[in-house]
């Protein structure tokens, strides 16, 4: 059975199986993904993806259809992998970044390959490595916009009702994030120069 998005919510307030089993269907993908981004670790995302369904299934009731599904699921998906690395006490670390910047002022433009493609280049590798700890340097709430907006590809707004902030917080968040990066790799780069 396939729901309507106003019909699916409804039969998983109301304890459906079904729904809650398409629920799962329609986004385990996509929150495996965002929890890979942050964790950096398949099993470990695979394990908070699970606790973020269930969550689901837990707090559904007080879902206030304020914002779409998709992006309350994602809000629990950061949040419990964000807590999951708290409670490890270890850094931060974000899915692998094939190409880096072009630059125009103090803009950073970051691309993303995918992750099951081999890296032969050793030089790619590095600068992999260099860009991974540019980001794990952000503060978390620049990180969390890095990691939403340019590898989930979600809107401002969507950001910002999974931050629980406002659009303009998460503009300005991107934009310091971009300028950040932009500086701490011109240093290190100019450095190897």
């Amino acid at each position: 059975m396939i729901f309507m998005q106003k019909d699916l919510i409804i039969a998983l307030k109301s304890g459906n199986q079904d729904a809650f089993k398409e629920c799962v269907e329609t986004f385990q993908e996509k929150v495996l993904n965002t929890c890979y981004h942050f964790l950096h670790d398949r099993l470990d995302a695979e394990d908070i993806s699970q606790e973020v369904f269930l969550e689901v299934h837990r707090s559904i009731k007080y879902f206030r259809e304020e914002a779409q599904l998709s992006t309350w699921v994602y809000r629990i998906a950061v949040n419990k992998s964000l807590d999951f690395l708290r409670k490890r006490n270890r850094k931060k670390r974000f899915a692998n970044i094939i190409s880096l910047f072009s630059v125009k002022g103090h803009e950073t433009d970051i691309l993303i390959k995918d992750r099951r493609t081999p890296l032969s280049n050793i030089e790619q590798k590095e600068r992999i490595r260099i860009l991974d700890q540019a980001i794990d340097r952000l503060p978390e709430n620049q990180k969390i916009v890095i990691v939403l907006r340019r590898f989930e590809g979600l809107s401002n707004k969507e950001i910002a009702y999974i931050m629980d902030t406002s659009v303009s917080a998460v503009d300005s968040l991107f934009h310091r994030a971009k300028t950040k990066l932009y500086n701490n790799l011109y240093k290190y780069f100019e450095k190897k120069l």
